[in-house]
């Protein structure tokens, strides 16, 4: 069983599927299970009640109730007992739920963890202990007057029809409602997984070949994957195969086939002896995969504790900070004097968001809030100090969740070191990265990353244009002179159409020879203009060597004028296609893009 997590939705729309899963599960069960004309023999209607009510506020489950209340009446008059016996099988039925669903939120308001033992004996106790016992009585009463079967005989399908019925659904129905296995399924590694799928498919052929193949009757047979399956999946993998088996078994049974048949008795009776099979199955496996999931959340505990207590000894340069979920400072480590400039006993009691710059304290709180949300992750963040000491001006925070017993986050434990230096080489790294390394000009990455930038100026009104450059014959070059003398082309090429650009403009050399010049606040008119006047700038030969060895280049351009409604791929092969046609018209000119 599960600490209930309320749910939000109460709309109409809500209400009517909810009523609508009941109306046809209970119709199921009503058609298909009564055996003597009384009472259903299988009822698991109620379990998906009862799961409603314990994922919901209280608020919510008068509307909930009324919805399945309407449900079963209407079930109860088209297929079970009659009109007369709606109303009060309405009432009964959902009184069972909410019996349940009171004393569990009354008991367990305080300690209710997902697959732990007392939760899951407090569930037990008030299903089979207190409300199919009471609702029982009532039910009987009710089914002794309108149909031939007797009381006891009614009260004993009630109880074992709808005991079951809420021991085998409920807790998977709690699971899915609650999306404990939607996070099971993002948390979880591919190996576990597939080790869980490997495990329900062997015991599903094991339950197939008992209940169809086996010529003996070995009930017992499914009890060792179903323990097996306890221990290595978890209650998760548990509730699973106890409906895995009641699909099975109740469909084979119902069938006239399994180990039930050598059982001398009425049909209703080898489906109330199945159930008692499945009970037990029940009361076998999901009480030892809960303690078994309690000894895994003490064990990851212990392991988170040692894990803090290691950090703090085997790093004690790095300021070790205890945090709360409020982001309050519980424990600081002796190094925040040197770190920080700050006492450790200063910091206790202190907001963690005092120690950054209010500039990147956002990113800060998020990762913090990430850490809450995924315990069992390691999360990263570089930020800036508000306060410092020598030359420290940037800090890169560790940070990994704390739980408590009941497998919440109670905090997280964060580790914080020193990176300015490693922040200072990244930012010389990225100004090389950001250069050709030949010529000067930007390189391909950070060119595009320019026009990126411009594109979103463009998309808000400004006007700008690209220009697509191409040195011509600049193979022949290589050829006749050597590598040496292309290089001093490309870099006397590039030093000649900067000194014709404005400040804001930039130039990028995409690859080879060809060359992007960036025009900002340059409209198409402009930029010809520009273009005509860098052409101008190469009339004058290039330098090719301290001999005066010199030779005269020319290029050709595309020009396309930034559209906001575009991309950049897209202005880029415009702009090619224009460099394209430049260089098919016979070099030396200009085009621009249709």
């Amino acid at each position: 069983m599960s600490r209930p997590v309320p749910r939000q939705s109460s709309s109409l729309l809500s209400l009517l599927i909810t009523g609508s899963v009941y109306f046809v599960v209970a119709s199921i069960a009503l058609m298909a299970s009564r055996f003597e004309g009384g009472l259903a023999f299988i009822w698991g209607a109620n379990a998906f009640l009862m799961a409603q009510l314990l994922t919901s506020r209280t608020a919510h489950w008068p509307r909930t109730i009324i919805a399945c209340a309407i449900a079963s009446a209407l079930s109860t008059s088209l297929f079970g007992m009659g009109p007369l016996a709606a109303l009060p099988m309405a009432a009964i039925n959902v009184s069972e739920s909410l019996i349940v669903a009171l004393i569990c939120r009354h008991y367990l308001s305080e300690r209710a963890v997902t697959g732990s033992v007392r939760p899951l004996v407090v569930f037990i106790l008030a299903l089979c202990g207190v409300a199919d016992v009471v609702t029982g009585v009532a039910a009987a009463a009710v089914a002794s007057l309108l149909t031939p079967v007797g009381f006891t005989a009614s009260w004993l399908q009630w109880y074992t029809g709808h005991a079951l019925g809420g021991l085998t659904c409920t807790p998977i129905l709690l699971m899915l409602l609650q999306g404990e296995f939607g996070r099971w399924m993002r948390h979880t590694p591919t190996a576990v997984k597939l080790e869980a799928l490997a495990l329900l498919a062997l015991f599903t052929l094991v339950t197939v070949h008992i209940f169809y193949w086996a010529r003996y009757p070995m009930l017992f047979a499914p009890l060792l994957p179903l323990v097996l399956i306890a221990f290595r999946v978890g209650h998760m993998g548990a509730a699973a195969s106890i409906v895995i088996l009641a699909v099975i078994g109740g469909m084979a049974t119902l069938s006239g086939l399994g180990p039930l048949m050598i059982i001398p008795a009425t049909l209703g009776e080898r489906v109330q002896a199945f159930q008692f099979y499945l009970a037990l199955s029940f009361l076998l496996s999901m009480p030892v995969a809960a303690e078994l999931n309690g000894r895994r959340r003490l064990f990851q505990m212990l392991q988170e504790s040692e894990s803090r207590f290691r950090a703090i000894a085997e790093h004690s340069g790095d300021l070790v900070l205890d945090i709360r979920v409020d982001g309050v400072i519980t424990y600081a480590s002796p190094s925040a004097l040197e770190q920080i400039g700050c006492a450790p006993d200063l910091l206790v009691g202190q907001s963690a968001a005092d120690l950054v710059d209010p500039r990147d304290r956002a990113v800060v709180s998020a990762a913090h809030r990430r850490a809450l949300a995924q315990p069992g992750a390691v999360h990263k963040v570089e930020f800036r100090p508000l306060l410092a000491v020598s030359d420290l001006d940037w800090c890169e925070m560790v940070s990994r969740a704390v739980i408590d017993d009941r497998g919440q986050p109670s905090g997280v434990v964060s580790m914080i070191r020193d990176i300015s230096r490693h922040k200072a080489r990244q930012r010389a790294l990225q100004q090389v990265a950001a250069r050709d390394s030949l010529t000067g000009a930007d390189s391909r990455r950070a060119f595009l990353e320019k026009l990126d930038a411009e594109m979103l100026r463009v998309r808000q009104g400004a006007r700008s244009s690209l220009l697509l450059i191409d040195i011509d014959h600049f193979k022949s070059v290589n050829d006749r002179h050597g590598h040496n003398a292309g290089d001093r082309v490309l870099t006397g090429f590039v030093e000649r159409l900067v000194a014709g650009l404005r400040g804001v403009d930039s130039i990028g050399r995409l690859g080879g020879e060809e060359f992007a010049i960036l025009l900002v606040d340059c409209d198409i008119d402009r930029a010809t203009i520009l273009c005509e006047q860098l052409r101008a700038r190469l009339v004058r030969p290039i330098e090719l060597n301290d001999r005066g060895e010199a030779i005269g280049i020319t290029f050709s351009a595309g020009l396309v004028e930034l559209d906001g409604d575009s991309t950049r791929s897209a202005m880029l092969e415009a702009a090619d296609k224009a460099l394209y046609r430049a260089k098919h018209s016979g070099r030396n000119c200009l085009r621009l893009a249709a």
